[in-house]
């Protein structure tokens, strides 16, 4: 079975567990082959990203996976450089391609860990691991996992490129990502170049 109708078939599957009708329409079928073809052209085959401040999908947890594209269904999650792709893209998904199209990247094979700055890399295992207890700030690997391997509504960031985690992790101190309250919590007094050490540590697993 190729990708493209393992996608399908794992849609439609959604849709009959949800309760919805077992033919999934044609329509539905034909506007998740679409998302997909524009999925790939950013977040790469499978989900493996070969951009610096796009994310990849493959791996991640289902749960965090739907919760995200609701969010930019909502229009609650409103990163400025990215509202015009993914507030469209997930307007033409339903709640069953949604359970689809999270089911299929939690079951690709993950990015493959990069070291690039052993030194950042160091400091941010440190932090990853024991937090910084002078400042608050619990160790990330209790939500995330001891190798960044993430949890139910948790995300993977292991593999995941430093940049787009830093980009991330900034957008946390604002409005544009309503949810991550843990996350506004966390990093509220860590400084930039934790943040990077952080998310250069997480590239590296």
């Amino acid at each position: 079975m190729t990708n493209m109708n393992h996608l399908l078939a794992l849609a439609a599957a959604a849709a009959v567990a949800s309760g919805a009708q077992a033919q999934t329409p044609k329509a539905e079928l034909e506007s998740v082959q679409r998302a997909v073809h524009v999925c790939a052209s950013c977040h790469g085959e499978n989900g493996v990203s070969a951009k610096a401040l796009i994310p990849s999908l493959a791996g991640q947890p289902r749960e965090y996976t739907i919760r995200q594209l609701k969010d930019f269904r909502s229009q609650s999650r409103s990163e400025t450089d990215i509202q015009a792709y993914m507030w469209g893209i997930s307007a033409l998904l339903s709640d069953e391609q949604i359970e689809g199209f999270a089911d299929y990247y939690a079951a690709q094979k993950p990015p493959v860990g990069k070291s690039t700055q052993p030194k950042l890399e160091a400091a941010g295992r440190a932090i990853y691991e024991q937090g910084l207890p002078g400042k608050g700030v619990l160790p990330c690997k209790q939500c995330h996992g001891d190798n960044a391997e993430g949890a139910s509504g948790f995300p993977r960031l292991a593999g995941q490129k430093a940049d787009y985690v830093y980009k991330q992790l900034q957008a946390f101190r604002t409005p544009l990502r309503p949810h991550g309250v843990v996350m506004k919590n966390e990093i509220a007094a860590m400084s930039a170049q934790q943040l990077k050490a952080v998310a250069a540590y997480v590239q590296s697993r």
